[in-house]
């Protein structure tokens, strides 16, 4: 099975990065954390410092089956800004495999790529301006296609069950991690 890899930028949202790497993780999914610099140790926007399984450079974009953007500022304004990561997260978007990504991320990083306007997406109140025409909504947590996106740190869990399900092609799996969570 192909890897996944969750990116961490300082100002990350620690409970969107942890909580869907756990989620994931549980549902017996292999998700590596990434940092785009060159240390391991990334600081979260609510000074939570963690250290990332890998660095950017380590990791090869074929190898990946699904990217994943947390959200929280201004780690997904850092993220856009890598440079190497928008060039990885193009190539992986235009052979149409999925992304995900929550809060600000959708925004801010999935922003940057030449996404349809009839695209459902969601995003953290406030940053629907950075997606002009995209049919932006409400919703907790938004699949269309091969994207999912997460409002905010509130619906980590539901973000993070939803990729499961994308994943395994079924909701099955997502309701037994969801069952053994007590959600």
């Amino acid at each position: 099975m192909k890897k996944l890899f969750l990116f961490l930028a300082d100002g990350f949202e620690e409970i969107e990065a942890l909580g869907t790497v756990d989620v994931l993780r549980r549902g017996g999914v292999e998700v590596k954390t990434v940092s785009v610099y060159d240390r391991k140790e990334v600081k979260g926007a609510h000074e939570v410092t963690v250290v990332a399984d890998c660095l950017l450079r380590e990791i090869k974009e074929e190898e990946a089956e699904l990217l994943i953007f947390p959200g929280g500022m201004p780690g997904a304004l850092n993220l856009s800004e890598c440079k190497p990561l928008m060039e990885m997260l193009g190539k992986h978007f235009d052979q149409q495999k999925p992304v995900a990504a929550i809060c600000a991320a959708p925004a801010l990083v999935l922003g940057k790529l030449p996404l349809k306007k009839e695209i459902h997406m969601t995003c953290y109140p406030g940053f629907e301006k950075y997606l002009p025409g995209i049919q932006v909504s409400a919703e907790g947590v938004v699949v269309d296609g091969n994207i999912i996106t997460g409002r905010g740190p509130g619906f980590t869990f539901a973000f993070g069950l939803k990729i499961l399900a994308y994943l395994k092609g079924c909701e099955c799996a997502a309701e037994e991690v969801a069952e053994g969570m007590l959600l």
